[in-house]
C-alpha cells in the first residue's frame, strides 16, 4: 500500500490526477456492489441535485444520476473500511502535497441507462471546500461499447484542450484536484455504479 500511496501523491503533485486500477480486490468490490444494490432495492436513492443551499435543485438536463449520501456516523463495516483507505490517501497527500485535507464526504452513485452528467468542476464558489475528488467504480464488467466514460479536460498552453476518457472499470480509482480538472460523465448504455467523494479542507 505504501508504494501505491507514493504513486498517488506523486502523480497528483505532477499531473493533478491519477488513475489506479484494482485499487480494491475483487471480493471487496463485489461486497460493496452487493451492499449498494441492496440499498437501491430499498428505494432510498434520490435524484442528484446541482447547486447548494437555496440554489439546490434537480436539473435532469445537467445530470441524471441517483445518489445516496453516506453518513459518517453510521457507516457499515464495508463503508468504514473503504473510508479508512481513503483516509490513508488524505494523509499522504497532506504530507507530500501540503493540501490541508481534513475530512471526507461521499455518496453511492448510480447512473441508469441513458444518464449523464454535463461538464462541470467539483469545486466552485458555492462549494469551495472540496479539494480532491475520489471515485471508485464498482461495476462487474465494462467495455468500450457500454460507453459512460468519465471525460476529463486538460487545458493546453496553445489554448486548446486535451481530452481523456476513462472507462468505469470495476475496482478502478480516479483521483484528481477538484478545482482544476473540468469533467463530465458521458451517456451510459449500461447501469453505472460508483462511490464518489471529496477530500475537504474543513471538518
Amino acid at each position: 500500500m505504501e508504494e501505491l500511496l507514493d504513486r498517488i501523491s506523486s502523480e497528483i503533485y505532477q499531473n493533478s490526477y491519477v488513475i489506479v486500477d484494482d485499487f480494491v480486490d475483487s471480493g471487496f468490490r463485489k461486497a460493496l456492489l452487493k451492499e449498494q444494490t441492496e440499498l437501491l432495492e430499498k428505494g432510498i436513492f434520490r435524484n442528484a441535485a446541482v447547486g447548494k443551499g437555496d440554489q439546490k435543485q434537480v436539473r435532469t438536463e445537467i445530470r441524471s444520476d441517483e445518489v445516496l449520501w453516506m453518513d459518517s456516523d453510521n457507516l457499515s463495516p464495508l463503508q468504514a473500511s473503504y473510508w479508512e483507505r481513503i483516509d490513508q490517501i488524505r494523509q499522504v497527500l497532506n504530507q507530500r502535497c501540503f493540501l490541508g485535507l481534513r475530512s471526507f464526504e461521499g455518496h453511492f452513485a448510480r447512473y441508469p441507462i441513458g444518464s449523464f452528467y454535463k461538464r462541470h468542476l467539483d469545486q466552485f464558489h458555492a462549494v469551495p471546500h472540496r479539494v480532491v475528488t475520489v471515485i471508485l467504480y464498482l461495476n462487474d464488467s465494462w467495455s468500450n461499447e457500454d460507453e459512460g466514460a468519465l471525460r476529463m479536460y486538460f487545458p493546453q498552453e496553445d489554448g486548446t484542450e486535451h481530452v481523456q476518457d476513462v472507462l468505469p472499470l470495476g475496482g478502478r480509482l480516479v483521483v484528481f484536484l477538484s478545482g482544476e480538472i473540468p469533467h463530465e460523465v458521458l451517456p451510459t448504455k449500461k447501469e453505472r455504479i460508483s462511490i464518489t467523494g471529496w477530500l475537504r479542507n474543513i471538518d
